[in-house]
């Protein structure tokens, strides 16, 4: 019987133009596909085969893969289900409609207590795949015979809006899809698709845990190649997902081995994360805590998230960054799920609920997995925390997240040592019971921050100070740090600063209030020779030692952020700091004896700016004048001298 002619039941040539050109951003994936939707006709006859067991073939169930090099030809064979005449016009000749979907369909109307079992095994939910073979073929020709019926059928087109059924003869039921592949020369060229390496490549990153073998056999080949081809007997897949085994029948190293693989990280993980998600719908995920920081760590354009996604195990996306937030980006590991709403071409997800609780599902586990850690063997996780401890703050940048969980994570400097680092909740075990906040100073170095004059009144009454360094640090404490077990974080570099008791102010506001009044004018001099650099100066209640420093007020942005924000091109406000003289030094003693014997005496202006730029040196700041500072040095000591 001749062939018959039938247009596609699409719009037109456009539709099947813009889907071949425009759906997939990678050609490769076209031989995945096929190979899903073989591992479909697989799984359905594996299904059909419970109840009429005279379905299944003698032979056991697998994919074969055949090249002819001279030819330009590859095929993909399974002996799996097959179609009848009708569902191959039904399904090859209208695009999108899907054959998995529809018998998904008629299973549930039908009421069958398996269709969940077996809807976990189909792969294909838009029957658009098949279409992909145009990308790499001239023509693709399918034959194909539905398990239980003798006559085969033959489809054939070359992707221009017509394709042709004819009857024809097959030994036995599946289907053998054959691409007449496209020249790998001129614009339109391809890559090289009878190549083995290249399709052992393909195999082993989109269909790697395929359940059934994947076979390739090489013909038409000369000798020398021929010699080289792969044993038709070995498979190309593993088949083994060790994240759907049992824990127990997994070993540390082939966990080590796996990280390997998907990772390209020679170092071995910290640990590893095996979880279920059950419910609703199902996923199980196998996550990776790395033991050293990749190099495009905080190079994001670059970055590398390594979280891959399978649907079914058959490979989706490679970075999958919808299942994790950016300060888990170090995470690396698989995703498994059961059923997923995918775009047609598997290669981007939709924003639904079953992404947004699988990720919840997955942040919770790796912090729970770290939370773990840091209780049963702080000497390793510090060493991650050395590793990732500034990424995983940038959590606290997100108010969506969990803050209080990640700042149970936190470990920083503190003046209670001047070497180890504490961790917050330590830190909160040690305050008294009446202290309401925890304490905190920021900046570029340990050591810059340890002998900072802002701490003298803490180191003078024993109360612990946060120094940290980091620059997220600056970020998430200035948008509104969170509380955590019920204590506010309080910069000690804003806003004035009396750490003494109810009882102790009553003592002392009559020594203040004199005080001030002795220095009234002294303050009132220097404030004249600063009144361009300072909002204000004032005496300090929080230095012992020094004679002055710089403080800001709440809500002022601070010099590290002025200077990220600068350096993103943003317009940064003008903030003046104030300047806060220590009535009890000795040198403010003597400028007040300077200036009691003459308040315009013109010396008091240069010390005004002198302990101005002393106050910014000691806090780690940049003098505008490097040179005037020097020079006053110079005539200070000439002057001693």
């Amino acid at each position: 019987m001749a062939a018959e002619e039938f247009e596609f039941q699409a719009e037109t040539k456009q539709l099947l133009d813009l889907m071949i050109h425009s759906l997939y951003s990678n050609r490769d994936v076209f031989l995945r596909e096929l190979i899903s939707n073989a591992s479909d006709a697989l799984d359905r006859l594996r299904f059909a085969g419970l109840t009429d067991t005279d379905l299944l073939p003698p032979e056991p169930l697998r994919v074969d893969l055949r090249v002819d090099k001279a030819a330009r030809v590859l095929s993909v064979d399974d002996n799996g289900i097959g179609m009848s005449r009708e569902d191959v016009i039904d399904n090859l000749g209208t695009i999108a409609r899907s054959g998995t979907g529809e018998f998904l369909s008629a299973l549930r109307n039908a009421g069958k207590d398996s269709t969940a079992e077996i809807a976990s095994e189909l792969i294909g939910q838009f029957g658009v795949g098949f279409y992909a073979s145009f990308m790499a073929a001239d023509e693709v020709t399918v034959v194909t015979r539905k398990a239980g019926e003798q006559e085969a059928t033959r489809w054939s087109s070359t992707g221009a809006g017509h394709f042709s059924i004819e009857s024809t003869e097959r030994d036995a039921a599946g289907t053998t899809v054959t691409l007449q592949l496209k020249p790998c020369e001129g614009p339109d060229g391809i890559a090289d698709y009878t190549d083995e390496w290249l399709i052992r490549q393909i195999v082993k990153k989109y269909s790697d845990f395929v359940a059934y073998p994947i076979h390739l056999e090489i013909v038409g080949a000369d000798d020398e190649a021929a010699a080289s081809a792969p044993d038709p007997a070995a498979p190309l897949n593993t088949m083994k997902a060790i994240w759907t085994r049992p824990a127990d029948d997994v070993s540390e190293d082939e966990y080590r081995e796996f990280y390997k693989h998907i990772s390209h990280d020679w170092n071995d993980p910290l640990l590893h994360i095996a979880s279920r998600i059950e419910g609703n719908f199902e996923a199980r995920a196998l996550l990776y805590l790395p033991s050293v920081a990749p190099f495009d760590l905080y190079h994001r354009e670059m970055a590398h998230r390594g979280i891959q996604l399978y649907v079914k195990r058959v490979f989706i996306m490679d970075e999958c960054r919808d299942l994790m937030p950016e300060y888990l980006r170090f995470v690396k590991g698989v995703v498994d799920a059961e059923d997923l709403s995918l775009n047609v071409s598997r290669e981007m997800l939709q924003r639904d609920v079953q992404i947004e609780t699988i990720r919840n599902h997955l942040v919770k586990k790796v912090l729970d997995a770290l939370a773990d850690l840091q209780e049963s063997d702080e000497e390793k996780y510090l060493g991650f925390w050395a590793q990732f401890g500034p990424v995983i703050k940038e959590g606290l940048l997100d108010f969506a997240q969990k803050r209080e969980r990640i700042l149970e994570l936190v470990w920083c400097a503190s003046t209670h040592d001047d070497t180890a680092l504490t961790s917050l909740s330590a830190v909160v075990e040690r305050m008294p019971e009446d202290q309401k906040e925890i304490y905190y100073l920021t900046g570029n170095s340990r050591q810059q921050l340890a002998n900072s004059p802002h701490l003298e009144a803490f180191a003078s009454r024993d109360i612990e100070v946060l120094l940290l360094t980091d620059h997220v640090d600056e970020v998430w404490l200035e948008q509104g740090p969170p509380e955590f077990k019920g204590k506010k974080f309080k910069s000690v570099l804003k806003g004035e600063l009396d750490l003494s008791s109810s009882e102790e102010k009553e003592k002392q506001q009559d020594a203040r209030s004199e005080t001030e009044a002795e220095f009234k004018n002294l303050v009132a001099a220097l404030r004249a020779g600063v009144q361009d650099k300072v909002k204000e100066v004032r005496l300090s209640q929080r230095l012992t030692s020094s004679p002055a420093c710089l403080v800001l007020d709440e809500g002022d942005l601070s010099p590290q952020i002025g200077e990220l924000l600068r350096r993103s091109g943003q317009q940064v406000p003008e903030v003046k700091p104030i300047l806060e003289i220590n009535p009890t030094h000795p040198l403010l003693a003597k400028l007040k004896e300077v200036c009691e014997a003459d308040a315009k005496d013109a010396r008091l202006a240069d010390y005004a700016d002198l302990l101005f730029e002393q106050a910014l040196l000691a806090e780690g700041g940049k003098l505008d004048d490097p040179a005037a500072f020097s020079r006053r040095v110079a005539e200070l000591m000439l002057g001693a001298l």
